[in-house]
C-alpha cells in the first residue's frame, strides 16, 4: 500500500491502524454493555443535539469551504434542524420502540407462554457518508443507531474535507472513541472501513459503489443498509401544470442546486403544457430567485470533477435539443461553482441526460401523449428512489403510484418523504435497499430477537420421538383443513 497522507495529514496506513484500534475498542465496549437503558440511550441522542446546536456556525463555514457557496439557510434548516427533529422525534418514541412486541401462539400448544420480539442492539454500526447532506446523512442516521443502543462508526466523504473534520472534532469532543469514531481519510481508507467485520453497515452514494461496498462486507456476511439514488421522474397529469405545481418542482430541483438523491431528475409533460411550463419556471426563478446563480442562495457544485461533468451534460444535449436558461444572462462561476439551472425540452434519450442521474441544475422535459407510455418508461428503467406525481384526479394518482415500484412518492409535492422523522426512508432494487428515519431506522439497526417463555403446561412433546402420540393430531388438523 502506497503511504499518502490525507486531509489529516497521517498516512492512510496509520489512518487504517487507528480505524482498526477504534473498531476493537467499540467492540469490546459493546460487549460490556450490551442492554443500554432507555435513560443511556436517550442520554446519547441529547448529546448529539448539544453537540449541533454548539457548532452552528462552524457547520456553516465548513459547508461553504467544500461546496465554494453553500446558503447559510439551508445549512440550517437540513444539516442541523434535520437532524434536531430527527432526534427530538426518537427522543418522544423511544421508549415505544423498545418494548417487547408481542406474537400469537396457539394456547393449545404453547399454553399461556409469553411469546414475543425483543429489539436487541446489534453492536457496532458504520456508516459511510456521501458529499451532499455531510452533517444530515452522519448525525441523522447515527440518531437512529445510538437508539438502538448500538456504537457507531463513521467515515465522511472525502470530498468534502472540511465537514469531515469538524465532524470529526465535533464528535470526539462529545462522545468517546468506544462510543462514536470518525474515520478521515481517502480511497484506501473508505475500502478498509467497508471490509471491518461491522455489525450493520449503511452506506449512502451510488449505485456502481454501493456494489463494491456490498461486495466487500459479503465476506463478513455484514448486513448492509444501501441508500443509492436513481434517476427520480415528476409526472405532470393533464390539468396539473400551474403556477404553484411548476414552483414546486423548481423550488426542488435548487435544492443544494440539484445535488440531491431526491431531487427531481426529469419531468413528464402533457404535450400541450410543455410551453406553460417553461414559463411558469421562468416566471418563478424570477419571483422567488432572482440571479439565483450569482448569490449565496446557490450552492456550488460539489468539485471542479463534478463541474466539468454536468457542464458536459450541457454541451452535449444542446447540441440535439433545445435548451432553455431560467435566468436572464447567467453564466457558471467557475470559482464558487455556481451553476444556472437549465430545462432541456424532449432530449435524445441516448445523452448523457437521460442515461445518468444528473445530480445537478438540468432538467430534461419530457413531452407525452399518454399517461400509459409514461409508466411503461418509469418501469422499462432502473426503479427509482422516488416518484413525484401531480393531479388532481385520484384514479390517474393511483394509476401512477400503484403501477410503479419506487423507494418513496409524493403526490403534489416533492422530496418531502425524504425528510419527515416519522417516514422510513430508502430504496428498492438500484435505488438501494433497508430503511433509516424514526421508528424504521430503529428496527433496521436493531436485532429482532425471537423469544419464548414458558408459562404453564405446554404440549412440546408431540414434537419428541416415538412420533405415535401426534398422529392423531396431525389426522385431526389435516382433516379440519380440508373441511374449512
Amino acid at each position: 500500500m502506497a503511504i499518502i497522507e490525507n486531509s489529516t495529514g497521517i498516512s492512510d496506513e496509520a489512518a487504517i491502524a487507528e480505524l482498526n484500534a477504534a473498531f476493537a475498542a467499540q467492540k469490546k465496549a459493546f460487549a460490556a454493555d450490551r442492554t443500554p437503558t432507555a435513560a443511556t440511550r436517550k442520554a446519547r441522542i441529547q448529546t448529539v443535539m448539544e453537540m449541533v446546536r454548539a457548532h452552528r456556525h462552524p457547520i456553516h463555514d465548513a459547508l461553504a469551504a467544500d461546496f465554494g457557496s453553500h446558503p447559510k439557510g439551508a445549512s440550517d434548516l437540513i444539516e442541523m434542524l434535520g437532524v434536531l427533529g430527527r432526534a427530538q422525534y426518537a427522543l418522544d418514541h423511544l421508549e415505544e420502540w423498545m418494548r417487547p412486541q408481542p406474537r400469537h401462539a396457539d394456547p393449545a400448544l404453547m399454553g399461556q407462554s409469553e411469546v414475543y420480539i425483543q429489539p436487541q442492539a446489534k453492536g457496532v454500526i458504520g456508516n459511510i457518508v456521501p458529499w451532499n447532506f455531510p452533517f444530515d446523512i452522519a448525525l441523522g442516521p447515527m440518531i437512529d443507531m445510538l437508539g438502538a443502543g448500538n456504537r457507531v462508526m463513521i467515515k465522511p466523504s472525502d470530498y468534502t474535507p472540511a465537514s469531515a473534520e469538524l465532524l470529526r472534532t465535533m464528535i470526539g469532543e462529545y462522545f468517546p472513541a468506544d462510543l462514536a469514531y470518525v474515520a478521515v481519510g481517502g480511497l484506501e481508507l473508505a475500502r478498509a472501513f467497508s471490509k471491518l467485520p461491522l455489525d450493520h453497515l449503511l452506506y449512502t452514494g451510488s449505485p456502481n459503489v454501493g456494489r463494491e461496498i456490498m461486495a466487500a462486507a459479503a465476506p463478513n456476511l455484514t448486513p448492509v443498509t444501501l441508500e443509492l439514488g436513481g434517476k427520480c421522474p415528476t409526472v405532470m397529469t393533464a390539468g396539473s401544470v400551474t403556477r404553484e405545481n411548476v414552483g414546486t418542482v423548481i423550488g426542488t430541483k435548487i435544492i443544494k442546486n440539484g445535488q440531491m438523491c431526491i431531487s427531481v431528475d426529469h419531468v413528464y409533460v402533457p404535450r400541450e403544457d410543455v410551453a406553460d411550463f417553461t414559463d411558469h419556471a421562468r416566471a418563478f426563478m424570477a419571483e422567488a430567485a432572482p440571479d439565483y446563480a450569482k448569490t449565496s442562495e446557490c450552492t456550488g457544485i460539489i468539485s471542479d470533477r463534478h463541474l466539468a461533468r454536468l457542464s458536459g451534460m450541457l454541451e452535449e444535449v444542446g447540441a440535439v435539443a433545445p435548451l432553455i436558461a431560467l435566468e436572464e444572462n447567467a453564466a457558471t462561476d467557475p470559482e464558487t461553482r455556481r451553476m444556472p439551472m437549465h430545462l432541456v425540452i424532449d432530449p435524445p434519450s441516448d445523452t448523457a441526460v437521460m442515461r445518468d442521474e444528473i445530480f445537478g441544475p438540468i432538467m430534461p422535459i419530457i413531452p407525452y401523449d399518454r399517461l400509459e407510455d409514461v409508466i411503461d418508461r418509469i418501469n422499462a428503467g432502473e426503479r427509482p428512489l422516488a416518484v413525484y406525481v401531480f393531479s388532481e384526479d385520484e384514479e390517474q394518482i393511483a394509476r401512477v403510484l400503484d403501477q410503479t415500484t419506487t423507494g418513496g412518492a409524493a403526490v403534489n409535492l416533492c422530496a418531502i418523504q425524504g425528510g419527515l422523522p416519522s417516514l422510513g426512508f430508502g430504496g428498492t432494487g438500484n435505488s438501494g435497499m433497508g430503511r433509516h428515519h424514526g421508528e424504521d431506522g430503529f428496527r433496521e439497526f436493531s436485532n429482532p430477537r425471537g423469544v419464548v417463555v414458558k408459562k404453564g403446561d405446554v404440549n412440546l412433546n408431540l414434537f419428541w420421538s416415538p412420533y405415535d402420540k401426534a398422529a392423531r393430531l396431525v389426522e385431526d388438523t389435516m382433516s379440519a383443513t380440508v373441511q374449512g
